[in-house]
C-alpha cells in the first residue's frame, strides 16, 4: 500500500478502537506507519482524514449488510420471515462493528461545531438512502426518486435507531420479530385499507 492507503486504513482502524473524538493525528501515524507530515500532504488535515475513513468504513459495513440481506433471501419465501431474518442479522453486524457505530454516533453529536464533517455526512446521506432502498429490495440500484429516497429513509431509520438502542443495551435492542410487530400495529393504525 501506499502511503495514502496506510493512513485511511490506520485512520479506520482508530475509529473502531478510540472513536472519532479521541483519534489524534499521532494516532493515526502510529497506526499507519506514516509520518504526521504525510496526513496534511495527502489530506490537508487530521478532520478530512477521518471523515473519510468514517465513510469508508461506513460503506465496508455496507457490504456486511448486503451480506445479511442476502442470506435472508434464503431462509424462506415468505417476506415476513425474510423480514425477521434481516434484522435479527443487521443486529449481529453490530456486534462486529461495534466500534464503527460508536464512532458514528460520535461524529453526529459533533457535526455543529465541524462544519467539514457536516458537509461531508450531508453529501453521503442521498447516496446512502438510495443504496439502501435498492439493498432491501435486492436490486442492484434504484432510480433517484422520491419513493425510493422515501423508502431509503425508512431503512436508515430503523437502522440507526436499531443501532442506538443496541448501542445503549444489547439485551434491549429489538430483534426481528419485534420490529415485525411494531411494523404491523404502525401500519395497521396509520395506513388506510386499501380500496378496491
Amino acid at each position: 500500500m501506499g502511503n495514502r492507503e496506510d493512513l485511511m486504513a490506520g485512520a479506520k482502524r482508530c475509529l473502531y478502537e478510540k472513536g472519532y473524538g479521541r483519534t489524534t493525528a499521532r494516532d493515526i501515524a502510529t497506526a499507519s506507519g506514516v509520518s504526521l507530515a504525510a496526513i496534511g500532504y495527502h489530506f490537508g488535515s487530521k478532520e478530512a482524514l477521518l471523515n473519510a475513513a468514517l465513510i469508508e468504513a461506513t460503506g465496508e459495513w455496507g457490504g456486511a449488510l448486503a451480506a445479511v440481506v442476502a442470506g435472508a433471501a434464503s431462509v424462506s419465501d415468505d417476506p415476513e420471515e425474510r423480514f425477521v431474518a434481516v434484522w435479527d442479522g443487521v443486529k449481529q453486524t453490530f456486534v462486529e462493528h461495534r466500534g464503527l457505530w460508536a464512532a458514528q454516533f460520535e461524529a453526529i453529536v459533533q457535526v455543529e461545531h465541524a462544519p467539514e464533517l457536516k458537509q461531508a455526512l450531508a453529501e453521503t446521506q442521498k447516496e446512502g438512502r438510495l443504496g439502501l432502498a435498492a439493498l432491501f429490495q435486492g436490486l442492484a440500484e434504484v432510480p433517484d426518486t422520491e419513493e425510493e429516497l422515501a423508502r431509503g429513509m425508512f431503512y436508515q431509520a430503523l437502522l440507526a435507531g436499531m443501532a442506538l438502542q443496541w448501542m445503549a443495551a444489547p439485551e434491549q435492542a429489538p430483534t426481528g420479530r419485534d420490529f415485525l410487530r411494531g411494523l404491523r400495529l404502525v401500519g395497521g393504525a396509520v395506513l388506510k385499507p386499501a380500496t378496491t
